[in-house]
């Protein structure tokens, strides 16, 4: 009976590695999602005529999404460094709070950014605000993929292991 509960540890313990490079493989996935996240964000803009030229720069909420976008992929990186080193593994509590805080700030910024698709597209009448997609159809249609993008690094960041 007692050989079945060393086999049982045994078993756990060669299970780590394997979802530390599970853990790490994720982290590190993400990093290139953010980063065409924020460039399919930086490059797109569009000249009307009639109201002007749009880019990202003129709407806070895109500035902030690529803010953060920067700084997930930045954490994504230190992150996936720091699941080898045995000083930080020893305290799960950290990765508890750090991608705590990275995922309200992902939260945020997704939301600001789909506030802007939603008024984009569907405008507010309550304010008089119309929609920008008539005027700005390229633009609208371009943002679709960074937030997708963005949808699916936050998915990825988010299964974090930071219990091992």
């Amino acid at each position: 009976m007692r050989t079945d509960l060393d086999a049982n540890a045994t078993s756990s313990i060669d299970d780590i590695p394997k979802l530390k490079f599970l853990d790490c493989s994720l982290r590190v996935c993400s990093i290139p999602l953010r980063a065409a996240t924020m460039w399919l964000t930086v490059t797109n803009q569009q000249d009307n005529s009639s109201y002007g030229r749009l880019e990202f720069g003129n709407l806070m909420g895109l500035k902030y999404m690529v803010f953060i976008s920067a700084i997930c992929a930045c954490y994504a990186f230190v992150a996936a460094l720091s699941l080898w080193c045995k000083c930080f593994v020893a305290k799960p509590w950290l990765f508890f709070v750090s991608d705590q805080t990275v995922a309200y700030l992902m939260v945020t910024s997704g939301a600001a950014v789909l506030e802007i698709l939603y008024l984009a597209y569907n405008g507010d009448r309550e304010v008089t605000r119309s929609e920008a997609c008539s005027s700005y159809g390229r633009f609208c249609s371009k943002m679709t993929a960074p937030s997708t993008l963005y949808s699916t690094s936050s998915i990825k960041n988010n299964f974090g292991l930071w219990h091992l």
